[in-house]
C-alpha cells in the first residue's frame, strides 16, 4: 500500500511533536506543514526537528490560496493550530482532501462551516485525539449504563498556565449527560501536561477511570490512527469516540 500523504496545520509546541510521530511513521509522507507567520518558511519540518531528509515542507498561512491544495496534493490534512485554520478547509475539500481536526473549540458558526464539509468529504472532528481518552470516554459511558444510580465526579489536571476548563472534561460530562459546572473539578499544579479521571461512587466503594497524557506526542499517535482510518471512508462526519466504540461493539482492538 502506498505511503500516506500528509499535511499538518500547526508548528507550534503540540503541532511540532505530532509532525515528528509523522515523520518516523514509514506509513507516511509528510508532505507540508502550514504555521503562521513566517518564520522558517520553505525550510523542512524534519531538518528543523534534527533528521537528515527533507520532509514537511514549511509555508506562512498567507500562502495558503488559490490551487495551494491542488498543487500540494495531499491525501489527508490534520489541524492542531487553531479555530482560524477552518477557513481554508473548503479549498482541501474541494480538492478531495479528508480532514482532520484536533482543535478544541469553534465558534458556532466555524463549526457549522467545518461539519458541512462532511457532504463532500470525510471530515474528523475530535478536540482531544488520544486514543487513551476516548477509550476512557467510551469505558466511562458503559459504566454508566452498568451502575447508573452511582454518583459521578470528574477530576482534570493541567499545568499552571492553562486558565479554562479543560475541553475534554467537558465533553466527557457532555457524554454522560452531567452538569460540567457542578461535576468538573479543576486542578492546576506544577507542569502536568494533562490527567483526567472519572470516579463512579457507590456505597462502601468507587470505581476510578484515569487517562495522563504523558507527552503531547500521544496527540500524534492518536493523529497517525485517525488518518489510517480516514484514508478509505466516504464523506460524512466522524469522531475518535465514535470509531474506538464502533471498534470495540464489533470486538476489534483498538491498540
Amino acid at each position: 500500500m502506498s505511503r500516506i500523504k500528509i499535511g499538518v496545520f500547526g508548528f507550534g509546541q503540540t503541532g511540532k511533536l505530532v509532525v515528528n510521530e509523522f515523520i518516523k511513521d514509514e506509513r507516511f509522507n509528510l508532505v507540508w506543514v502550514v504555521r503562521k507567520g513566517k518564520s522558517d518558511i520553505h525550510k523542512y519540518a524534519s531538518r528543523l526537528l534534527g533528521y537528515e531528509k527533507d520532509c514537511g515542507e514549511i509555508f506562512s498561512i498567507e500562502e495558503i490560496t488559490g490551487d495551494f491544495f491542488k498543487e500540494k496534493q495531499v491525501d489527508v490534512i490534520i489541524d492542531f493550530s487553531d479555530s482560524s485554520g477552518v477557513q481554508y478547509y473548503k479549498g482541501a475539500a474541494d480538492a478531495g482532501i479528508r480532514i482532520i481536526s484536533a482543535v478544541s473549540k469553534y465558534e458556532s458558526e466555524d463549526q457549522k462551516l467545518l461539519y458541512s464539509l462532511a457532504d463532500k468529504v470525510a471530515v474528523l472532528h475530535s478536540p482531544n485525539i488520544t486514543l487513551g481518552i476516548n477509550i476512557l470516554l467510551v469505558a466511562s459511558q458503559i459504566i454508566q449504563k452498568i451502575a447508573p444510580h452511582a454518583d459521578i465526579e470528574i477530576v482534570e489536571e493541567h499545568f499552571k498556565g492553562k486558565r479554562e476548563v479543560s475541553g475534554t472534561a467537558r465533553k466527557i460530562a457532555n457524554v454522560l449527560g452531567l452538569d460540567e459546572q457542578e461535576r468538573v473539578n479543576s486542578i492546576r499544579v506544577g507542569g502536568i501536561v494533562g490527567h483526567h479521571e472519572v470516579i463512579f461512587g457507590m456505597p462502601y466503594q468507587t470505581i476510578r477511570l484515569t487517562h495522563d497524557s504523558i507527552s503531547r506526542a500521544a496527540f500524534g499517535q492518536g493523529a497517525i490512527f485517525a488518518a489510517i482510518f480516514l484514508r478509505d471512508q466516504p464523506k460524512g462526519i466522524y469522531s475518535m469516540e465514535n470509531i474506538v466504540a464502533e471498534m470495540f461493539s464489533k470486538h476489534r482492538p483498538v491498540y
